[in-house]
């Protein structure tokens, strides 16, 4: 016979609160969910954090199923690849989950630091936030790499063959660290070994650590909103946001929804489109690596071709490399670049709109032309694009203080 609900509960109450004694569970789910305010006007792009961490879960779990089947040798890579694809059971589900889940990865973070741009979360007080988030970037784009290299594919490692020469372009240095890199005098079997080892365990471990930054100085500072008002400068007597909501259940439920909007999407890909015409899975990668043959036109997977295209913009390789290199250390400093007096584009002029408009044509742009074959027309437009990529951030340090701007409400509009 069933015990009666309230003596359930005070067992259960009994439990937590013996729980509590010794790890104070209920009082960091109230700082962190039930208790931590956020605004209440969020918007369409406030999905992409949460669903970065969900896609996040996605790629360790099936990175988990993979390593177990995987061999991370230069004869057998391949194969083993193969085999996880025929012959082990959900093998291709969890493969085509792990290689869509990597590009899916880097939409919603591109979108998610689109967003940061539109609404000026990098601002003070949130500095700390961004560049957490920034060095997040940065080991996503190592460990993508990495994860690119391992099934050995042609593309794969001619792709890892011209991106660790890159490093050959720095004076004195340049050799014997592409040769550290690689473990060997060319890319071998200590090659996939050391980008296995890393791209598994430290990789994963040095993202772990970094996400968990980015959310405590995110929680410490607050949630910027689409007006780009400091909710907590307008509490009630409380001391509660007068426009802020919990956090838990309004934006749990609101992400849960984002997740299956989401699922919805990625589920079609994986089953109808998992290679996207060779954006996903390069065609050349279908073939085992062979490095007596060079494939006709390399290229790096397509969330590297921005930055690759800037690379084959310039013709010297050093200033290439610098370049390419600026282009993504540039990014840190955002915070301090933009000086206008409000944050969010609604309170910003027009020039605003424009220059981060043509950014966002200027990024997309270099991603493709970096997929082409590189034609003397298109390294021409290579250096226009990257030239507006640049001129974005010079534009932004000079005009954004005395840039026109409208009045900036004191609450938050909808």
């Amino acid at each position: 016979m069933a015990k009666p609900a309230s003596a359930m509960a005070k067992r259960a109450d009994a439990l937590m609160n013996w729980i509590d004694a010794r790890l104070p569970v209920s009082a960091f789910w109230k700082a962190t969910m039930t208790g931590y305010h956020a605004p209440k006007n969020f918007n369409f792009w406030y999905y992409m954090g949460s669903l970065a961490l969900f896609v996040l879960v996605i790629q360790i779990l099936s990175g988990i199923f993979l390593t177990m089947h995987y061999k991370p040798s230069a004869e057998l890579a391949f194969a083993s690849v193969e085999y996880i694809m025929r012959d082990v059971e959900w093998g291709w589900f969890i493969r085509y989950l792990h290689s869509t889940g990597a590009s899916f990865f880097f939409i919603v973070v591109y979108l998610h630091m689109f967003r940061s741009l539109l609404y000026g979360s990098h601002r003070s007080p949130r500095e700390l936030v961004w560049v957490f988030g920034m060095l997040i970037y940065l080991a996503l784009m190592a460990e993508a790499f990495m994860g690119y290299v391992l099934p050995w594919g042609q593309m794969s490692y001619w792709g890892a063959q011209v991106i660790i020469n890159l490093f050959g372009a720095i004076p004195t240095i340049g050799e014997p660290l592409t040769e550290w890199i690689r473990g060997d005098f060319f890319i071998s079997d200590a090659t996939l070994n050391r980008f296995f080892a890393l791209h598994v365990i430290a990789l994963p471990l040095a993202i772990f650590g970094l996400v968990l930054m980015h959310l405590v100085a995110l929680r410490e500072n607050g949630s910027n909103n689409p007006d780009g008002i400091e909710i907590k400068a307008n509490k009630d007597e409380n001391g509660i946001p007068v426009d802020g909501v919990p956090f838990h259940p309004y934006y749990t439920i609101k992400d849960i929804f984002g997740v299956g909007m989401f699922l919805m999407i990625f589920a079609f890909v994986i089953f109808f489109w998992p290679e996207a015409g060779g954006l996903f899975l390069e065609h050349d990668n279908f073939v085992p690596a062979n490095p007596l043959v060079t494939p006709e036109h390399i290229k790096p997977v397509w969330y590297f071709t921005p930055y690759y295209a800037i690379l084959k913009a310039v013709p010297d390789k050093l200033m290439g490399v610098i370049l390419m290199g600026l282009s993504v250390a540039i990014l840190f400093f955002v915070p301090w670049l933009d000086r206008s007096p409000v944050k969010s584009i609604r309170y910003k002029g027009l020039w605003y709109k424009l220059m981060l408009g043509l950014f966002v044509i200027a990024f997309i742009r270099l991603g493709m032309l970096g997929m082409s074959e590189g034609t003397p027309a298109q390294t021409i437009e290579m250096r226009v694009w990257t030239f507006v990529y640049f001129a974005f951030f010079i534009l932004l340090y000079f005009m954004s203080p005395g840039g026109k701007t409208k009045p900036v409400p004191e609450r938050l509009t909808h």
